[in-house]
């Protein structure tokens, strides 16, 4: 045992050295990770965490916001064991998370040094010539009576017309063409790590949310004027974009005749807005036409019908005036909703229906039988109680609780009635009254902050335009070298070299032979040899 081996101490006997800490197995972790097997692994296996998403509802989806809620109530014994597994909130869910930040991890541990390469093999020179040329594609040699150096001089200038890069010595010329499949690697590399960048951006910072704006209505761009908010890890909610806007008028178009009668032909909803403390603006947002504010942007997802009534309680005050918010249930636009009146007295009031744009009736009952406000009426019965506003719990606009109410009757039964515009539904006992005032719409807007939406776009198509590159530019390599011959004469020799599956072109080389005043067939090495 050696002095390097053990360790002396005053107080007793020497002890074993410890060896110092190993990092192998850390090394073999990060090649691993980075390796391009795991890499394309961890794609196919983000590919299939999607799947989910598309097989299930997903929750704060703005053109179904009632989605994941219809499903858990159509199957009640497997809904909880999907949410707990994430399968509403795929996109946010942390195994989703988790392989997503593992492919970034080894994208950009794997992607970077090939990216360095790539850039090396573009900028690189041509190599130089095998010893046995005769072994390559497309040999030709011959014997010529010109001096070497012109020789080379009209075998470069040539090649450097055809757009090889070349470098000549005095018996070689070494040319290669093709450089830019390299640079579409390079690009589809880089453009692939960005384009994965660019969605974890929108994600971290991005946020998406949904309300819904009645016709003359406003909005401003607070978080408590939302109807649904979805932010994201580092999003900063106070800080959002400083805009509000009011809606102006909201048009709708129905196909009237053919087989898609009744389907909308086109909506747009026509904005006044302000963006910070400029002037105010008109805007006309469809649905592929969005509002776009410093990258905060109003998509139109869809719209409904808000009857317009005023309710007065028993003291014939009243306690609630203007449009309320009816979902559509089908795409007669048969829509239902509530009506709250807490500020009624001597009790509170509300109300609960439906209402039918264009209604008739038929075997089933009343029914819409266009969407479009043909002959709109409104059927309500009404509740009293306490509506439960002093609990301070959030209440849904959309639902009555009615656990402290009591339905209103006459004669014992319930009381309910169907109303045309301008009619008014009177409660008995003089409880209070309700009038339908007319019919105004609401449009509902998605609004998304994805600031690395734009990047993502520029990624894929660099992405897209160097892959394609990469497949069609054939990258080759073409060598000339001069020997002298037994007649006292120069013998040339030219062979090709295809850095891809396919050949090069074969007219290349036809033509430096020609250049050259060369006109042999083809040789192989024995022919060379002899």
């Amino acid at each position: 045992m050696t002095d390097l081996d053990t360790k002396t101490t005053a107080s007793g006997p020497a002890r074993p050295a410890q060896a110092p800490p190993s990092w192998g197995w850390l090394r073999w972790a990060w090649r691993n990770l980075t390796s391009m097997r795991t890499a394309v692994i961890l794609l196919a296996l983000l590919a299939l965490a999607a799947i989910p998403g598309s097989l299930f509802p997903q929750r704060n989806v703005a053109s179904d916001p009632a989605a994941v809620i219809n499903y858990m109530q159509d199957n009640p014994r497997i809904s909880p064991w999907l949410d707990r597994m994430g399968m509403f909130d795929v996109y946010a869910s942390p195994w989703f998370a988790a392989i997503y930040i593992l492919l970034l991890i080894s994208m950009t541990g794997c992607v970077l040094p090939r990216s360095r390469r790539l850039w090396q093999s573009v900028r690189s020179d041509p190599p130089p010539a095998p010893r046995n040329l005769a072994r390559l594609e497309d040999h030709r040699s011959w014997e010529i009576t010109r001096e070497p150096a012109e020789i080379i001089a009209t075998a470069a200038a040539h090649l450097r017309r055809k757009g090889f890069r070349v470098v000549s010595t005095n018996d070689e010329i070494r040319a290669e063409r093709g450089y830019l499949r390299e640079v579409g690697n390079l690009a589809f590399h880089l453009s692939l790590l960005v384009l994965l960048v660019g969605i974890a951006a929108g994600k971290l910072i991005g946020f998406e949310g949904r309300v819904a704006v009645a016709e003359g209505g406003t909005f401003a761009n607070d978080l408590s004027q939302y109807d649904a908010f979805t932010p994201s890890a580092w999003t900063d909610v106070d800080d959002l974009e400083p805009l509000s806007f009011r809606l102006e008028e909201f048009d709708v178009s129905y196909q009237t005749s053919g087989p898609n009668l009744g389907q909308p032909s086109e909506f747009a909803a026509r904005l006044a807005y302000r963006a910070g403390s400029g002037e105010e603006q008109t805007v006309t947002v469809e649905p592929n036409r969005p509002l776009n504010v410093n990258e905060t942007k109003f998509f139109l997802t869809g719209n409904g019908y808000a009857p317009v009534v005023t309710v007065r309680d028993g003291r014939d005050k009243v306690v609630f005036t203007g449009p309320v918010l009816f979902l559509p249930l089908d795409s007669s636009y048969a829509s239902d909703g509530v009506i709250k009146a807490p500020d009624a007295q001597p009790t509170e009031l509300a109300f609960e229906g439906f209402f039918l744009p264009t209604a008739d009736v038929g075997p089933q009952g009343p029914y819409s039988r266009f969407p479009d406000a043909l002959n709109p009426q409104l059927f309500l019965t009404a509740f009293t109680g306490d509506l439960g506003f002093g609990d301070g719990v959030p209440q849904s606009v959309f639902t009555l609780d009615k656990d402290d109410l009591t339905q209103v009757r006459r004669d014992g039964q319930p009381f309910s009635q169907a109303l045309s515009v301008g009619e008014t539904m009177r409660l008995p006992g003089g409880q209070g009254t309700l009038t339908f005032d007319g019919v105004s719409r609401f449009a509902n807007f998605q609004i998304a902050y994805d600031p690395g939406k734009e990047i993502t776009l520029v990624a894929a198509i660099v992405l897209f335009v160097g892959l394609t590159t990469s497949l069609i530019v054939r990258r080759r390599r073409l060598w000339l070298r001069l020997r002298p011959s037994t007649d006292a004469g120069t013998l040339v020799e030219i062979a090709g070299y295809s850095l891809t599956r396919r050949e090069p072109p074969p007219h290349e080389i036809e033509d430096l032979v020609a250049a050259l005043g060369g006109a042999s067939p083809p040789t192989t090495s024995k022919d060379v040899s002899a």
